[in-house]
């Protein structure tokens, strides 16, 4: 019944936004921020299930914004935690792949990273760990990434086959 009221508050306060735009256009950002924010609460009170329809309704209504990465990546987050990691996962590349230039790509990547971490999936989220090590070095993902690759287990060693072959320095 939650979800129910929530989804139609945020109908009501979309359609009360959509009145605004057709009325005056310069509006438009700030009712799309109205709704982003309503439904950030949902998140915030834990109410993942209300969000994630929040945040999807969002983007069907203001995919073109200057907050659909953002949406997006909430999208991931909600899925994320209330455990459906193949979908969070698909959220997660979505926003790294269609959002070059979102604020949340260092976010997506480490959450990417820790996704694979949940599915055991070690190779996959060690590499995502580095990939955010590497392309944001002075984040704060970076340095959350720095100390999951430090938590993970050894990767195996190289056989010694491979070790005796010829190298470059030779």
């Amino acid at each position: 019944m939650k979800m129910v009221m929530s989804l139609f508050s945020g109908v009501v306060v979309t359609l009360f936004s959509l009145n605004l735009a057709v009325a005056a256009p310069s509006n438009m950002q700030d009712s799309s921020r109205h709704l982003y924010d309503r439904v950030m609460e949902e998140f915030k009170h834990r109410d993942y299930e209300a969000a994630l329809a929040g945040f999807r309704f969002f983007l069907e209504l203001h995919g073109q914004s200057s907050l659909a990465a953002n949406a997006q990546y909430w999208v991931g987050e909600c899925q994320y935690r209330l455990g459906r990691y193949k979908e969070a996962l698909k959220s997660f590349y979505h926003v790294v792949s269609y959002y070059p230039l979102s604020p949340k790509l260092s976010a997506s990547t480490l959450k990417i990273g820790q996704t694979y971490t949940r599915m055991k999936d070690h190779e996959k989220a060690r590499m995502m760990y580095e990939r955010v090590v590497d392309q944001y070095p002075e984040s704060a993902e970076a340095e959350l990434a720095r100390k999951a690759l430090d938590a993970m287990p050894m990767r195996d060693e190289e056989p010694v086959s491979q070790l005796t072959g010829n190298s470059l320095s030779d």
